[in-house]
């Protein structure tokens, strides 16, 4: 074997792990479906029109009022974390004035790992992880890579205390 091919093969050997940032779709779903469900049984939300319509990742809020809408807005989330699904990729858009005296509100769910939060996460791990620890971005996820298995936990470690906007799973752990 050449000596490239040598340095190669060792470093795919080094333990590692990537880092993502994903949401359980079908929980997300299950959320929406769920606060339609209380929404529609509960004494305030009656003659307000009120609607949680959901397309892939966005989700839209329509009622009459911007107060009501806020209502929903608590509904979604308690439904959300009932669920698991974390409140920090969410987007919650600007009320909009809507036909027929209604207000509208558009909800964004972030999936994947911006170039902006890949550097960010990048350079923490530089700064604050242990000595001989790498990491890189592959597109909308990071992979983290080190010689010991408990410095890829501190990073992880390091990962959760920060509080850095988006949700983040750790994925594909190899030793």
């Amino acid at each position: 074997m050449s000596r490239e091919g040598y340095r190669l093969a060792s470093v795919s050997t080094m333990p590692s792990f990537d880092i993502v940032s994903e949401v359980d779709r079908q929980e997300l779903r299950n959320a929406v479906d769920q606060a339609q469900r209380e929404m529609v049984n509960r004494f305030d939300f009656k003659n307000t029109n009120s609607d949680i319509e959901q397309k892939e990742l966005i989700i839209t809020i329509r009622t009459i009022s911007e107060e009501k809408a806020r209502a929903v807005r608590v509904l979604l989330e308690e439904k959300f974390v009932k669920r698991g699904l974390s409140l920090k990729g969410i987007d919650w858009g600007k009320f909009e004035q809507a036909s027929g005296d209604t207000v509208r509100q558009v909800v964004t769910i972030a999936v994947g790992i911006s170039s902006d939060k890949a550097r960010e996460i990048n350079k923490l791990i530089k700064e604050k992880g242990p000595k001989g620890i790498s990491s890189q971005t592959q597109g909308e996820q990071v992979r983290v890579t080190g010689k010991k298995r408990d410095d890829l936990q501190a990073v992880m470690a390091l990962l959760k205390s920060e509080d850095l906007g988006v949700p983040l799973q750790f994925e594909n752990f190899r030793d």
